[in-house]
């Protein structure tokens, strides 16, 4: 048997799927986020840790755990966990979502060097400029720091007692060389740090350690469980969904949205703020190109309307061509392809005739062409996308899968219901990491249905794209 634990912001789970990838178990333990200033986004790592021995308790519960023969994990990316020296930690972790640092990653974005040797933009979520954050604002924190570890790395270390990460999660730090696959020493001497302050790096479907035998005896373990290196959510999440080959990718309709392109070459486009990171395997990268609000939309348009978003996206019928009523769904800002983080929500073109069908297709045309052009800015570094999945609650909606094929010009497959997410990625990591296997064991799920585009409707989606575009140069200015 297989572990998987996948450390979210809300929550972490647990999963045990056996030789067949079958599910054997699962557990899950709530997280709170502790917000004490404006932006601001902590948590304890103590949290994480009771956390995990709440799900590994709860699975040994439910199976015989004495076989087991590794642990997989993922997790949350870009937190900063601070250890002194004696590998106790210093503050609460600064979370991916905790925007303190805008002004010392805009100052390192600044410096060339950063997109150049990381393939991205320095974003204030990234782990470097909270390091610059606390170094400005907490200098006696920041001159204890002996080790900088993301949140699922923390839990290796409770794991295992090894300080290690592995590509995928380190990518989005800003010191990583990401077509190198190692730390770079220009970049962590720019912000007064060295290697010695960074785990050492795996592949993810590598070793990185074993279970502590204190820990295993405590679960039932056998001796020596491998610990996989694992990988950051999306990547982690895309092995489970098995876009691990270059053409393959997904779209997750969750509460942000996430295009994910597998390819085996690195080829970044910073200035696109398309998020170019190893992927959790070798020799391999992906692409992804990232919206703030997806689901996220139609779940507050339907609350201002007092009603369920499946009851409004299931009264829609048949795909139509857009209206000229627009929705622009910046509702807290918007990542790829403009990095924007004042540009707020809008509609737009509204007349008489607008009613609530009007606007609930206006908001997911919005989300639609906000996919449209995560696509466009991943093909245009060369990145193949060939074959597409659909994933996330937004997903049940026919009417938006369609609109997103119809846009792409591209068929959509939904697989069958099932947990392809980030715990099952791990799982799978952690099998390879035991096993010797690679990618050829993440395979794509059963596909129930592939939802076709609508050809004669592609020229209206096209040029609905195009105002859609306009309308973000024209309200920009207004922000």
């Amino acid at each position: 048997m297989y572990i998987g634990l996948d450390l979210g912001t809300s929550g972490l789970k647990g999963i045990v799927i056996d030789d067949n990838q079958t599910i054997l178990a699962e557990a899950n333990a709530a997280l709170t986020v502790s917000r004490p200033h404006d932006g601001w986004s902590e948590q304890a790592p103590a949290d994480w840790i009771a956390a995990v021995e709440d799900v590994m308790s709860a699975l040994a519960s439910k199976v015989d755990m004495s076989g087991v023969r590794a642990i997989g994990l993922s997790g949350q990316m870009h937190g900063a966990t601070l250890l002194d020296a004696a590998g106790e930690v210093l503050r609460p972790c600064i979370l991916w979502n905790d925007t303190r640092s805008a002004v010392e990653a805009a100052a390192m974005d600044a410096n060339p060097m950063f997109r150049d040797l990381t393939g991205n933009i320095v974003f204030p979520g990234f782990t470097a400029p909270k390091l610059e954050w606390v170094k400005n604002n907490e200098p006696d924190t920041f001159m204890k720091v002996a080790k900088v570890l993301l949140p699922k790395d923390y839990l290796r270390y409770f794991l295992t007692g090894e300080y290690v990460a592995e590509m995928s999660d380190a990518a989005g730090t800003s010191w990583l060389d990401t077509g190198a696959r190692d730390w770079s020493d220009t970049l962590l001497a720019a912000t007064d740090l060295g290697r010695e302050h960074m785990p050492r790096l795996v592949e993810g479907s590598e070793a990185s350690g074993s279970v502590r035998a204190e820990l295993a005896s405590k679960w039932g373990l056998p001796a020596n469980v491998v610990v996989a290196g694992g990988g950051g959510d999306n990547a982690a999440s895309a092995v489970g969904v098995g876009v691990v080959k270059s053409g393959d990718a997904f779209v997750s309709l969750g509460t942000s949205g996430v295009l994910f392109a597998a390819s085996d070459s690195y080829q970044p486009d910073a200035a696109s703020a398309v998020h170019t990171f190893c992927h959790a395997l070798p020799d391999t990268w992906h692409q992804m190109g990232v919206i703030l609000a997806a689901a996220d939309a139609m779940n507050w348009f339907a609350k201002v309307l007092g009603q369920k978003p499946a009851a409004l996206t299931g009264a829609l019928g048949d795909l139509q061509a857009p209206g000229r009523a627009l929705f622009l769904p910046y509702l807290g800002g918007e990542r790829t392809p403009h990095n924007d983080a004042k540009i707020r929500a809008s509609f737009l073109h509204l007349d008489h005739n607008a009613d609530q069908h009007t606007m609930v297709r206006a908001v997911l045309e919005g989300v639609t062409h906000a996919v449209k052009d995560s696509f466009d800015a991943l093909t245009s570094t060369g990145t193949k996308i060939e074959r597409l999945l659909a994933v996330g609650g937004g997903s049940k909606s026919d009417y938006w899968v369609q609109a997103i094929a119809t846009s792409l010009g591209m068929p959509v497959h939904l697989p069958v219901a099932g947990d392809f997410g980030g715990a099952f990625g791990a799982a799978r990591l952690g099998m390879m990491a035991a096993t010797g296997a690679g990618a050829e064991i993440a395979t794509l799920p059963t596909i129930e249905r592939t939802i076709d585009p609508v050809p004669e409707l592609k020229g209206d989606f096209d040029a609905a794209h195009q105002r859609y575009q306009n309308a973000y140069k024209a309200l920009k200015g207004l922000n």
